[in-house]
């Protein structure tokens, strides 16, 4: 009987600035022999940042394109960007801790290919400082969401969200410890399932 040929993995992209830990937790999850995509290239924005080192002791090929070099011309940046992912055969790219406003150009060049995980509740504190916000505000609750990148900032559809109670007395800091704790495992799971369904095509 003939047997069926394994679906090759969806061929990634992890964009950082720095320590990379849900980098981490993308990598290794799509190490696994079943899982449906793979990280092919980290790309970082900063030099010498520690989520280079953790790609490189995983395995995985890390690259620095220095926003830095390009003055105040984000476009040439992020072009630069693109063709490492081109060259890489890039299919998805999944922003992990990038801390860069990207231009229109490279949202609409990766357009319903690009995801970003957030540290709240979306469509609740997008942007900066989200957990001081959060406690401010008196919530109950708060957490982390995976979405699709557009061009409004953290606006994205909702791929998939995790919820993470707030504690008497808590503290932005160790919110915030909880809620990366739940990034590590939402981002490979959201990325997973966002795999599986897209159409398998290059950019």
């Amino acid at each position: 009987m003939p047997t069926e040929t394994a679906q090759p993995k969806t061929r990634v992209a992890v964009l950082i600035s720095g320590s990379g830990t849900n980098m981490a937790s993308l990598i290794a999850a799509g190490q696994v022999a079943d899982a449906p995509y793979e990280v092919a290239v980290v790309v970082s924005n900063v030099a010498s940042v520690a989520g280079l080192d953790r790609a490189r002791a995983a395995g995985v090929e890390a690259l620095t394109v220095e926003h830095g070099s390009y003055g105040k011309d984000r476009e040439a940046h992020e072009r630069a960007i693109d063709a490492l992912l081109i060259q890489h055969k890039v299919e998805v790219v999944a922003l992990a801790g990038y801390m860069r406003l990207l231009t229109p150009w490279l949202v609409q060049k990766w357009a319903g290919r690009m995801i970003n995980i957030h540290p709240s509740l979306l469509p609740l504190y997008p942007g900066l400082n989200t957990h001081a916000r959060a406690l401010e505000s008196g919530d109950a609750e708060a957490g982390c969401t995976v979405h699709v990148v557009t061009e409004g900032v953290d606006e994205g559809p909702v791929l998939g969200q995790a919820r993470v109670p707030i504690l008497p007395g808590d503290t932005p800091d160790a919110l915030a410890e909880r809620v990366k704790a739940a990034e590590h495992r939402l981002y490979p799971q959201t990325l997973a399932a966002f795999a599986k369904r897209r159409p398998r095509s290059g950019p």
